[in-house]
């Protein structure tokens, strides 16, 4: 118990002047030459430019990818690392990082900064992420954040099972209304500008940090 705490407390405080964040959830294995490396470099410039801190779990594949768009751009880039058995370390596009134990706590420190969340192409721990994001507003622990699913053809499959649960009423057809699915940068950037920077009157800010 002590040590999630402390686990908490550390990323706080490692965490506390990133400003307002984009976190970006995708694959660790899409290597630089696929075309969802490729996605996922120009969204995290696309975040960057429009003033957001550009948040990853660390890692390589997507998450790196997102990660050097914002770097090389010339935005904030940070990443929030998950201890496993084959160490994942961190990519080399960022300016902050911290390493966490425990899923759970690793999936409030990407939820807790940001006011969007985009899905790219990924696997299990993708499908968590999106499902744990969704889940907290749909139940309203969270505000209504965006949420952007990138690539129709990857998530097709995904999305029919999503409108099937609406047509066995095992979630409401509001609940369709928390997503929005695209294969467009431009559609990406002008749905988080409305949902996102209008919606919650958003302006990048500059911290210091204090006990």
């Amino acid at each position: 118990m002590f040590k999630v705490l402390y686990t908490f407390i550390r990323a706080f405080q490692k965490m506390y002047s990133i400003g307002p964040c984009v976190t970006i959830f995708g694959s660790a294995r899409f290597g630089p030459e696929m075309d969802h490396y490729k996605d996922a470099e120009r969204i995290g410039a696309a975040m960057a430019k429009l003033g957001f801190t550009v948040m990853t779990g660390g890692g390589p594949g997507i998450m790196e990818a997102a990660n050097k768009g914002a770097y090389e751009a010339g935005g904030y880039s940070v990443g929030c690392n998950i201890v496993l058995p084959v160490e994942q370390k961190p990519n080399p596009y960022l300016h902050k990082w911290i390493y966490i134990p425990h899923f759970f706590v690793r999936k409030v420190i990407l939820v807790k900064y940001s006011f969007a969340f985009v899905v790219m192409p990924g696997g299990i721990g993708t499908l968590d992420e999106l499902f744990e994001a969704l889940a907290l507003i749909q139940n309203r622990m969270i505000a209504g954040f965006p949420v952007v699913i990138f690539d129709t053809e990857y998530h097709k499959d995904l999305c029919q099972h999503i409108d099937m649960m609406v047509k066995h009423e095992s979630i409401s057809p509001e609940d369709m209304q928390l997503l929005f699915v695209t294969d467009s940068v431009e559609d990406l950037v002008a749905h988080i500008k409305k949902h996102a920077i209008k919606k919650f009157g958003l302006k990048k800010k500059e911290y210091k940090a204090r006990w």
